[in-house]
């Protein structure tokens, strides 16, 4: 096959290999948010790729038209869609907790379809375009080719934000309080702990998370209005291959799925899509709750 005989080549095979770490780093950086909060507050938040386009709407905004530069835009969307997370939680998502996922899905699904007409009225039905930051608009020498500065610094964010998520997870008493809210708000309440303010602040960095990597994905995928669908089904396959709740395993999820994505275009054009989804299915029938994740207790 032609894709095959193109992979041999050690030069394309390394220019594919770094495109798959600089959309799985991408990816991640979005996933991590939607398993942060299925993780803590146990909520499917369908309107996660909403969060997205708003970012990237932002980060456009903010760079292009009010002319502050892209860097300024990132931080920007990160704000935005942090300030808008508050509301949304402290109004519809905390009556959510103990509610079956099938009323979760169906009102964050609501919150879709309203945050998509907003977008329409706010920045219209055009497609916008972002331009990369001045300072990272030529490609890097690698030795065995050149490649575009701007996905590579994308190949560090990823794995900065992962270790940065972590350990405010797994090393501070922020996160250590988070862990105890997940397996029993009731006692941690009695102990004179404020849970909805430690869920809002989950829900305010998983959608900050979200909206930063819109912000990120800007220059390479125009904002556009319908951009939030297609980012939160493959999140939602990022975060069931790597396990609902995991953040490491978010971050491999991520990073399978770029390896597979831009690969497959390779070996089978146009039909990418397929390896992707054969690859969760895959991983279903043999880990139902995903590589890093853990059986539902009954």
């Amino acid at each position: 096959m032609q894709g095959l005989e193109m992979l041999s080549n050690p030069t394309f095979f390394v220019i594919q290999l770094l495109n798959s770490i600089s959309m799985g780093m991408n990816y991640f950086i979005i996933a991590a948010g939607l398993s942060l909060i299925f993780g803590v507050l146990r909520v499917i938040n369908f309107s996660h790729g909403a969060f997205f386009m708003f970012g990237a709407y932002t980060c456009y905004t903010v760079s292009e038209a009010w002319g502050f530069g892209f860097w300024p835009g990132v931080i920007a969307a990160g704000i935005f869609l942090a300030a808008i997370s508050v509301f949304l939680e402290r109004t519809l998502f905390r009556f959510l907790y103990d509610k079956e996922h099938l009323m979760q899905l169906l009102l964050t699904f609501a919150i879709v379809l309203i945050m998509g007409d907003v977008a329409k009225v706010l920045w219209g039905t055009d497609q916008y375009s972002v331009s990369y930051p001045a300072a990272l608009t030529g490609a890097w020498n690698l030795g065995v080719t050149y490649y575009p500065s701007y996905r590579l610094v994308l190949c560090g964010i990823g794995p900065v934000i992962l270790l940065g998520v972590w350990y405010f997870t797994e090393r501070t008493r922020w996160g250590r309080l988070t862990k105890a809210a997940t397996q029993d708000r009731e006692m941690l309440a009695a102990l004179g702990i404020n849970v909805p303010v430690i869920y809002t602040s989950v829900f305010l960095i998983g959608s900050a998370l979200a909206g930063i990597g819109g912000a990120l994905a800007a220059p390479t995928n125009s904002p556009v209005p319908g951009m939030d669908v297609f980012i939160i089904v493959e999140c939602f396959v990022i975060v069931i291959i790597g396990g609902l709740g995991s953040l490491w395993g978010s971050f491999l999820g991520a990073l399978i799925f770029g390896v597979v994505y831009n690969f497959g275009s390779v070996i089978f054009p146009n039909g990418q899509d397929v390896f992707a989804y054969l690859l969760l299915l895959v991983v279903l029938l043999i880990r139902p709750w995903g590589l890093f994740g853990k059986p539902e207790q009954a």
